[in-house]
């Protein structure tokens, strides 16, 4: 397989251009000198799209930093609702101290005085958040060492940013350029370090990419330590079973499995066996979290004045959670043509996102790499990144306002119920083009060249083995004497 830096003229001028096909994309791109033309000799410079993505993607990482200065500077540390009414809050400096590492605690292990007895994340996460601890001088004042952690940090989060955006713009090999909605994402370059959700995402991003190359091992493994950073990418092995079962590729998903279970044990076990309290703190603190900031619980627990008990939030999101997931799963057997797995892989993450008891305004993180390659069309994830940037701005504007005492600076209770709103209207948005695109595939942006699955690995052209509904109806030609007769993906119904 040859590398981005290698790729030859004949095979640049296959790669599609974003500014040929939207008209967003054409548009914007009047800034840089307008479309590409139909001459364009594409291949011919040593900036390939891979390296405009990951430079585009540096540099809006670094506006990000720079938007984060009036925090680092002293919002941090002097006062609690100026670090809000900057937008510009982190927990990374908070939980320096907060969660031992600048006593030298090991996570854990060790437990702690304060609100937590252990940390509340998983265990790929503490390490990450240990390693910068080890390359932050132990010496000077606390604030300093806040500061230098979140410097550290930040260079790590860095590295996962490149990752993401370079995985992202290799996945679909043909469209590199839809990387540039994650470089360009306003929501990503707002959030990236307000907490270490990257590292995930870019363990995510990195599977994508190994599935998209038949590596299917490399995927689960990859999908394995992802979940061992945060519990959301284990949920992309559900929709890749019904894919798989769709298509007959039962050994390619059994690789997979065996991959992430494999890489998620041997990160896990160690903790598990030798600090078995510390490792079950994250476990227990989702199950016994209260209804928090951005969910649809929260709108309803403020609006009617009444709480919910944690075991009941639980079950009913649990619920809805199974509920949307049966709805994927119908629509992966049912569809005129097999979904792509990006496409139900973005669905699936987002139900959990619509559906769970708190949204942390970072974890638009996991869906925009996802988003990117199931809906590349700048018009709609524009939209979509208007409504998150508009609940970013909003949960820190109703912080600053509770934590303002009787000056009320900020966005008061019903301003912070639209801005959830909004979010939640935002993401449905979204997933509704998407499920729109699974039912009407000719309408799929990425299919219109005549592809099939770019990112499907070894599901990218084969043919269904299973399939319900209209999808099932025989052909003329079709053998119907066994329950798991091949059938023609995208072939019509009998009725069109």
């Amino acid at each position: 397989m040859p590398s981005a830096e290698e790729t030859t003229v004949h095979q640049d001028q296959s790669v599609v251009a974003p500014t040929r096909r939207d008209s967003v994309a054409a548009a914007g791109s009047e800034l840089i000198g307008g479309p590409v033309g139909r001459w364009a000799w594409l291949g011919s410079s040593r900036l390939t799209p891979v390296r405009v993505v990951a430079l585009v993607a540096l540099g809006m990482f670094a506006l990000g930093l720079a938007q984060k200065m009036p925090c680092y500077d002293w919002a941090w540390f002097r006062g609690t609702s100026s670090q809000y009414t900057h937008a510009c809050y982190s927990d990374i400096p908070h939980l320096y101290l907060g969660r031992g590492f600048a006593d030298g605690r090991i996570p854990y292990f060790d437990q702690l005085s304060g609100d937590m007895d252990y940390l509340e994340y998983p265990v790929l996460t503490g390490l990450f958040m240990q390693v910068a601890s080890w390359f932050t001088p132990s010496g000077g004042t606390l604030i300093h060492r806040e500061q230098v952690y979140w410097l550290v940090n930040a260079g790590m989060l860095t590295v996962c940013a490149a990752v993401i955006a370079v995985c992202t713009a290799r996945t679909h090999r043909r469209r590199p350029w839809d990387a540039l909605l994650v470089a360009l994402a306003p929501a990503f370059v707002l959030t990236a370090t307000i907490n270490w959700d990257l590292l995930a995402v870019a363990l995510t991003a990195a599977a994508m990419l190994m599935w998209s190359r038949g590596r299917n091992l490399a995927f689960g493994i990859l999908i394995g330590l992802a979940t061992a950073a945060k519990l959301y990418p284990v949920l992309l092995l559900g929709p890749l079973l019904v894919l798989c079962w769709r298509a007959g590729k039962y050994r390619a998903y059994g690789a997979a499995v065996l991959g992430a279970a494999g890489a998620w044990l041997v990160v896990n076990l160690p903790v598990m066996l030798l600090a078995p309290e510390g490792w079950k703190k994250f476990y227990a603190f989702s199950q016994e979290r209260q209804v928090d900031f951005g969910s649809f619980w929260l709108i309803i627990t403020q609006r009617t004045g009444s709480g919910f008990k944690v075991g009941t939030v639980n079950t009913y999101a649990t619920l809805l959670m199974l509920l949307a997931c049966a709805g994927i799963g119908a629509l992966a057997l049912m569809a005129p043509r097999r979904p792509r797995f990006a496409q139900l892989a973005f669905l699936v993450v987002a139900a959990f996102i619509l559906t769970n008891k708190v949204y942390s305004p970072q974890y638009v993180l996991w869906l925009v790499p996802l988003a990117a390659l199931a809906r590349p069309r700048w018009r709609d994830f524009l939209i979509w990144q208007a409504c998150e940037v508009m609940y970013y701005l909003g949960i820190w504007m109703y912080l600053a306002y509770t934590s303002s005492g009787d000056a009320h600076k900020g966005l008061p209770t019903e301003g912070y119920q639209l801005a959830i709103a909004i979010h939640l209207a935002g993401t449905l948005y979204l997933c509704a083009l998407v499920v729109r695109d699974a039912l009407l595939p000719e309408r799929d942006g990425v299919r219109t060249d005549g592809s099939d699955d770019p990112s499907g690995g070894v599901l990218d052209g084969a043919p269904d083995v299973f399939v319900l509904g209209d999808a099932a109806r025989p052909g003329p030609r079709e053998d119907r004497s066994g329950p798991w007769t091949e059938v023609e993906w995208g072939r019509p119904s009998e009725d069109a």
